[in-house]
Parts: structure tokens; sequence; C-alpha cells
């Protein structure tokens, strides 16, 4: 091949080569486009979510009162410039016996401060309902137009600016008046439940899966089916380990669940295995294979110099699982457990089916009392046609939201605790 030519063949070759460069990188700007594109879909879909829910949870409320505020007193005055013995006097005179006889068995009505006895009166007598609700951000940047509403269509209530999400509303019960309903049962169930998955996931979820990585021979094809049907499980829907639970936990174990067995009912009560004990063990089923391989996973990342070191210096296989392998699995093992605890709490249907109660009022006791959910509460007040309800779900979804972002702060801040523990 003369000079020429192998000039000839060097061109195309650098040629073909240049071209296919440039292939390779418009290739890559076009798949980095599609991810940058995938991502801001995600924070698009998620800043709606949060806009939905906050603009429910504030906003313009016209309330009503049944009772006109100026017809108890004979003066017509407002009750703020009322003194404590006039306000007193009007509890009184107007509530029934049986309220008055609750309020004034620790102390008398003279005692309570002034805001406490507005409050009474407006609770039992003025009794105010919500005729209409307007979003927070109509009411932010459309207050002229809601104002006029509401003096058009309800020229005896009064216009205030509410926030659904309080601390009353954290802490006062479930109540079929809006005004004064909250979520203080709801959170109590939904903490002695994840307080039962807790103790019972975590320990069986990492031993299964130290068994499963350190001494199980996948080799056996009993093992082999193991890992599969985890595998498995931890894709079926939640409503089925509802149906399981319901099944097991509610029916086969009730005198175990409703605490029969333990001698705690009286006499009268008949056994029911619809309680916190049957949740918190039916959505452990859920979050197990979860946990079972995530552990494995963060199991399977500590190097194998690390147990070659310690069998080296005379360590038996579980001192080195134990003081070697497992702490240095613990950061990625609690990360996967909280996840899993954080998809737990917000799961409604295995508690649907196993019958957790949509309307409760007094708080659980222990494990074998009935119980609602935060879940529960927001689809329990989403199914109502009143708009109000819908607030009040908002505000309830915020706190859920509260609960699970504290969970993943504790996730991240152990993580890195034992991540800086083990360097």
């Amino acid at each position: 091949m003369n000079t020429i030519q192998k000039e000839l063949v060097g061109s195309v070759n650098s040629n073909e080569f240049d071209y296919r460069t440039e292939a390779r990188h418009r290739a890559g700007k076009f798949w980095l486009n599609i991810f940058r594109l995938s991502t801001l879909i995600g924070i698009l879909a998620l800043f709606a979510l949060l806009y939905n829910i906050v603009n429910d949870a504030f906003g313009y409320v016209a309330l009503e009162y049944k009772v006109n505020p100026a017809s108890l007193t004979s003066t017509g005055a407002p009750l703020e410039t009322l003194e404590k013995a006039d306000l007193a006097a009007i509890i009184e005179a107007k509530v029934s016996a049986g309220l008055l006889r609750q309020l004034t068995r620790d102390r008398p009505l003279t005692d309570y401060s002034k805001p406490q006895l507005l409050d009474i009166i407006e609770e039992n007598i003025l009794k105010p309902g919500v005729k209409e609700t307007w979003p927070l951000f109509t009411s932010l940047f459309q207050s002229s137009r809601v104002i006029n509403e509401a003096q058009a269509n309800y020229p005896e209530a009064y216009l205030e600016f509410r926030s659904w999400l309080s601390w009353e509303f954290i802490v006062s019960p479930q109540d079929s008046d809006p005004i004064v309903a909250g979520i203080r049962t709801a959170i109590l169930g939904t903490l002695a439940i994840i307080s039962i998955v807790l103790v019972t996931a975590f320990p069986v979820g990492v031993g299964a899966a130290i068994y499963l990585e350190e001494y199980a021979d996948t080799r056996k094809w009993h093992n082999r089916a193991i890992e599969t049907n985890i595998n498995n499980l931890a894709g079926v829907p939640s409503i089925i380990y509802g149906i399981v639970g319901l099944a097991v936990f509610v029916r086969a174990l009730e005198p175990l669940t409703s605490g029969a067995i333990f001698g705690a009912l009286d006499g009268n009560t008949t056994a029911n295995g619809r309680t916190i004990l049957a949740a918190g063990l039916t959505l452990t089923l859920l979050i197990l294979p979860v946990i079972i391989i995530n552990a494995r996973e963060a199991i399977k990342a500590v190097p194998n110099s690390l147990r070659e070191a310690a069998y080296a210096i005379g360590a038996t296989k579980w001192q080195t699982i134990w003081f070697h392998v497992l702490p240095n699995a613990l950061p990625g093992i609690l990360t996967g457990t909280i996840i899993a605890i954080s998809r737990a709490i917000g799961e409604t249907a295995p508690l649907v089916v196993i019958g957790a109660s949509t309307y409760i009022t007094f708080d659980p006791e222990n494990l074998f009392s009935k119980f609602t959910a935060l879940p529960i509460q927001v689809y329990q007040w989403t199914t109502r046609p009143q708009d109000v309800w819908r607030s009040l779900a908002a505000a309830s979804i915020i706190v859920l939201l509260i609960l699970l972002l504290s969970l993943n702060g504790l996730a991240i801040y152990l993580r890195n605790r034992y991540s800086r523990r083990n360097w």
C-alpha cells in the first residue's frame, strides 16, 4: 500500500471515528434530557400534591351561630366585654344539667379563665356551623370576591380565616361537628400500631436476613424456594395481607388478639379480634419481606475481606456476624426498616379489611382496644359530601406527612451516625 492509499484509509477511519463520537454524544445528550424531564415531572407532581393539600387546609370559612350571641345578654353587649361572673351565669342558665355537673365536678365556673368560659359558650351554646369554605389561594388573592359572596349568600354568618391544622385539632378526639373534630385518637392508634410493627418486624426481618445471607446454603432447593417466595411477597398488593390478617389474626387467633386468654375482657364483653394487636401483626406481615430484602442487601454489601480477617484471628462465625458484619450493615438495615415502617403508616386497605373503626371517640387503652388510624381518618373524611370535611382531611394529611418526614429524618440521622462510627 503506497503512501497516498494509507492517507486515504486513515482519513476515512478518522472521519468514521469522529462521526461515531458525535453520534454517541448526541445519544448521551438525548437521554440526559429525558432524565431531566423525568425528574422535572416528578417534582411538579410533588408540588401539585402539596399545593392541593395546603390549599384545602387553610382559608376563609363562613360560620353561622345557631344562637345569636346578642340574645344571651339583656343589653346585647358582645360576650368578650362581659366579666367572668356574667359568663358563668350564662353557662349555668343555658347548658344542660349533666354538662353543668361535668364542668363543675373539679372546680367552680368562676375558677375558669375568661377564654375558657368563652370557648364553653361558643361550643355548647352558640354552636357555630360551617356554611361554606374557600381554599387558601382563593382566600389570599380573591379575598374581596370571597367577602362579597359570604355577605350575599350568608348574611347572618361571619367570615373567619381559619387554619384547620392547629393544636386543638391535634389534641381533640373525633367528633360529628367539624368545628371541634380532631385526630388525637387516630394519632394514638397509629403510634400504637407502628410500635407493634417495629417490635415484631425488625428482629424477625433482620434475623431472617442473617440466616439467608450468612448461613443458608443456596444450593439446596428449599432455601432457593424461600428466597423466591420472599421476593414475590414483596410485590403482593397490600389488600391481600388484609385478607390474611382477617383470616388469621382476627378470626383464627381471636382469643389472642382480643385479649380473652389474658383475661383482658370482662364477663359481659364478647371477644373481638379487630384490635390494635391484630392491626400491628397484619402490617408486620406486609413489610416483613421488604425488611428482609433490604437487610440482606445491606449485609451483602459488607466486604468479604472483613469476614476473612475476623476468621483469621480466631473469631467464630457468630462473633464475626455480631461484632463485624452487623455493625457495618446497620446503617443500611435501619434505613430500609424505617422506610418500610413509613410505608406501613400510610396503609389503609389492610386496616379496612380487618375492621378498623371509621368513627371512634375514645383513646386506645391497651393492645386489645378498638382503633382507628390516620389513613382511615383521612379516608373517612374524604368520603363525606361537605367541603369542610375535606379541609379536615387535608390537615390530617399534613400531620401524616410530618410523621413520615420525621421517620425518614431519623433514618438519615441513624445512617450517618453509624456510618461515622464505623469509619
